[in-house]
């Protein structure tokens, strides 16, 4: 994380930006209890699900991926599932990069903290310092929590023993249903309603194939078939810049 200036550290747009960050950290650390116990209770084991929490870091695929996992799915069927899922991040990284200017191993370490939470922070700022600071500390303070309450949720699952007998074999739709809940409403109607039909038809696809599919089929035909709608509705998510100087405004991300 790049340290802040003095003049940065008097910027009450960064200031804000740094408070907006770190209640986001928490509040989405703290969920990584969940994933790390649903994750050992898909048949994954301590090591193997704090490699798949450190490595792909994105908590939409990591939740679709024990769930096929726990469905008895093959590496295919996760694979595809979780990278279909995991595609927005590099749509985001088309928006943010621009804005963050970095290079080198900083460009690196961006592309891996470029998640939903570091955008979403990163976009609603009004000046370019508070788009980076908002990016660097939601993405690290994320990454950090994410995986800490990973291995505690891991541990604590792995001593539960089977999860049958605590109903955690179906928690992982369940959870997985708690992320996309509140992607059901929003302000624009159009938006919404689109998206609202689009999650029923996927839903009942995925009904329709679990009979007759591989475990993890039905999810990754229900995705795709999220992605076409979206691709043919023309996307949607990204607003206009906000008001103000046009090299310091940036885009707003609907999460």
């Amino acid at each position: 994380m790049p340290a802040r200036s003095p003049a940065d550290r008097s910027d009450p747009a960064v200031r804000s930006a740094v408070r907006t960050a770190l209640s986001v950290s928490v509040a989405t650390g703290l969920y990584g209890v969940s994933f790390g116990a649903l994750s050992v209770a898909a048949g994954l084991d301590v090591p193997q699900t704090m490699a798949l929490s450190l490595l792909m870091f994105s908590g939409g695929s990591q939740f679709a991926a024990v769930g096929v996992v726990g469905a008895g799915g093959g590496i295919g069927a996760v694979v595809a599932t979780a990278g279909l899922l995991g595609a927005r991040n590099g749509l985001y990284g088309v928006q943010v990069a621009p804005l963050l200017g970095a290079s080198g191993w900083r460009r690196v370490l961006a592309a891996h903290l470029t998640i939903d939470e570091s955008t979403a922070v990163a976009t609603a700022q009004p000046t370019r310092a508070a788009t980076r600071a908002g990016f660097w500390w939601t993405g690290a303070g994320v990454f950090v929590l994410w995986n800490a309450f990973s291995l505690l949720g891991a541990l604590l699952g792995d001593a539960l023993g089977d999860p049958r007998r605590y109903g955690l074999d179906a928690a992982a739709g369940a959870a997985f249903l708690a992320l996309l809940w509140p992607r059901l409403s929003g302000d624009d109607r159009r938006a919404t309603r689109t998206v609202r039909v689009v999650a029923v038809a996927a839903a009942l696809l995925a009904l329709a194939l679990t009979p007759v599919a591989p475990a993890g089929v039905p999810v990754l035909a229900a995705a795709a078939l999220a992605v076409v709608v979206g691709v043919l509705d023309g996307g949607g998510g990204v607003g206009r810049a906000r008001g103000g100087d046009e090299d310091d405004a940036a885009p707003v991300v609907t999460p």
